[in-house]
């Protein structure tokens, strides 16, 4: 029950953070509100959840260091969760995935300093620092393909005589759609991951679990997702879809699209290939994905670089603040329990 707990809590606080990810270009157009956004962003989450979010099954924190006690569990997630809910109320756009790495990293420090022992996996620290830049950049490229395509689709349509708006609208809000629904493949499994670490940490096998438990923890985690973007998501959306850059109808498409892409592909093509989807930042991708047609249309002065360079120190931060967070909160259990 409190893996369940545990779960609900960092579920609804991805979707408080997370929930601007796919409906910031169709808001930051014009082209729907931001309820209705909600709406169907909470419907193919939902849906890419329980058809997809099972390939991207995480370890909670991506296996840096080993959660050894129920204590451990419980301070990993609360810091994970803490951050993510104050980056929501501030209205930044952070990693849920390097959140939880960074709050993981912090008790296997207090470990090395309490018992003089800890398991840290440099490795997948070096990989989550590649991927502030891997993940972004991926996204940037793929939006700089997509704008120029689009260009030509709005332009060639206009001089045909046609009305390329209405078709756009429509094409947003499909992406949109694509966009929530490959979030909900690869980003549910920040919130069962830290269920399946509670449970491990119980004694219980986690290499055992069927299907249809898998399938009833995406299921719960995409309802917290939803309701945590209902709930504080509209603050996150203001900020992407609105301050970083100005967007229309071509710009806000080529960069839906870029980010669903980007996203379903690192989901889908790893798992074919190696049997495990492969989680990404779902934020850096949908951020970088606006940043990057901001800077197609106008250049540097195409973007806020104070809104930009505010982000980008947030997610500089995120790893070592709740590593800081966990820390802790970990010494300080262990100086008032003795364990």
């Amino acid at each position: 029950m409190l893996g369940i707990a545990l779960m609900m809590y960092i579920a609804w606080s991805i979707g408080a953070n997370d929930a601007a990810n796919p409906t910031e270009c169709a808001v930051g157009a014009g082209v729907i509100s931001v309820r209705k956004a909600l709406v169907i962003f909470a419907v193919f989450v939902f849906i890419g959840s329980l058809l997809q979010g099972w390939m991207v099954m995480k370890t909670f924190g991506g296996g840096i260091s080993k959660i050894a006690t129920l204590q451990d569990a419980l301070i990993a997630s609360a810091s994970t969760g803490l951050w993510i809910t104050v980056a929501s109320l501030l209205g930044l756009p952070i990693s849920t995935t390097h959140s939880a790495v960074g709050a993981v990293l912090g008790i296997g420090i207090s470990h090395l300093l309490i018992y003089g022992s800890a398991s840290i996996n440099y490795s997948v620290l070096i990989k989550v620092v590649t991927s502030w830049v891997t993940s972004p950049l991926a996204s940037i490229l793929l939006v700089v393909l997509l704008y120029k395509l689009m260009s030509r689709l709005y332009i060639g349509m206009s001089v045909k005589g046609l009305n390329p708006s209405e078709l756009f609208k429509y094409l947003l809000i499909a992406t949109l759609a694509f966009s929530a629904y490959s979030f909900g493949a690869n980003d549910v499994g920040n919130a069962t991951g830290v269920y399946l670490a509670v449970i491990k940490v119980g004694g219980s096998d986690i290499e055992s679990l069927d299907i249809n438990t898998a399938l009833m923890l995406a299921m719960l985690g995409a309802i917290g997702i939803a309701l945590g973007g209902f709930t504080v998501g509209y603050k996150v959306i203001e900020t992407v879809a609105f301050k970083i850059t100005r967007l229309d109808l071509v710009s806000a498409t080529a960069a839906e699209l870029a980010n669903a892409l980007t996203i379903w592909l690192f989901t889908t093509i790893p798992y074919v290939l190696f049997g495990y989807g492969m989680p990404i930042s779902t934020t850096h991708a949908s951020v970088s994905a606006v940043m990057g047609v901001g800077l197609i249309r106008g250049g540097s002065k195409g973007i806020d670089k104070h809104i930009v360079l505010r982000i980008i120190a947030s997610w500089i931060a995120t790893v070592p603040l709740t590593a800081g967070i966990a820390l802790s909160l970990r010494i300080l259990t262990h100086m008032l329990l003795g364990v």
